[in-house]
């Protein structure tokens, strides 16, 4: 599907769900969806992870779906929860939350279909279009931000990983202005 179609599409159903947003409750780790319904149709589209009856969105999926007004989160005493508390609370478990979410919501809206990475780094676990439940992932994403340092065995691991795996990796690096470039990394053998 060609990527504006995907755009407006997006935009439809954003507008459909105004009357009906999802109801999400803050977890530890995230945000937990509890009725069937919403967690079969977040599950096929690649949000969350099943446990126990229950979605676990991670806190960059929440932020997300919020920004799309799809979700609304309250905490366990029933308050509401706006985009900056969940971000901030986000932030007081991960430093680098921003430039994740950051780079997670520009994969999205390019029509990718995101998962968590896992080991070494890996912030993120990306699909190709339409490729989703059918293959696995084709590209393993580490985000940072410009100016913040990664030391080059860090970045070797990471690649090393990538390469066992046989998957590419892309580095998601925030700006300074808040937009995300992204670049392709391989190994360079001299002969």
């Amino acid at each position: 599907m060609p990527e504006g179609d995907y755009v407006e599409e997006e935009k439809h159903n954003t507008s459909e769900n105004l009357e009906s947003r999802i109801k999400g409750l803050l977890a530890e780790k995230g945000v937990e969806i509890c009725r069937k319904q919403n967690i079969d149709e977040l599950s096929s589209r690649g949000y969350g992870v099943v446990e126990d009856d229950r979605l676990l969105l991670s806190f960059y999926e929440a932020l997300y779906l919020m920004d799309k007004s799809m979700l609304e989160v309250e905490d366990k005493k029933g308050h509401k929860m706006d985009f900056q508390a969940i971000l901030q609370r986000y932030k007081s478990l991960d430093e680098n939350a921003w430039a994740e979410y950051l780079a997670y919501r520009d994969l999205r809206s390019r029509g990718y279909v995101v998962r968590e990475g896992f080991g070494s780094g890996v912030d993120f676990r990306v699909y190709e279009r339409g490729e989703y439940s059918k293959d696995t992932a084709k590209y393993l994403i580490l985000s940072i931000q410009e100016g913040k340092p990664i030391s080059l065995g860090e970045l070797t691991n990471v690649m090393q990983q990538c390469q066992s795996l046989k998957k590419d990796l892309v580095l998601a690096v925030m700006n300074r202005r808040g937009e995300v470039v992204y670049y392709s990394v391989s190994r360079l053998t001299l002969a």
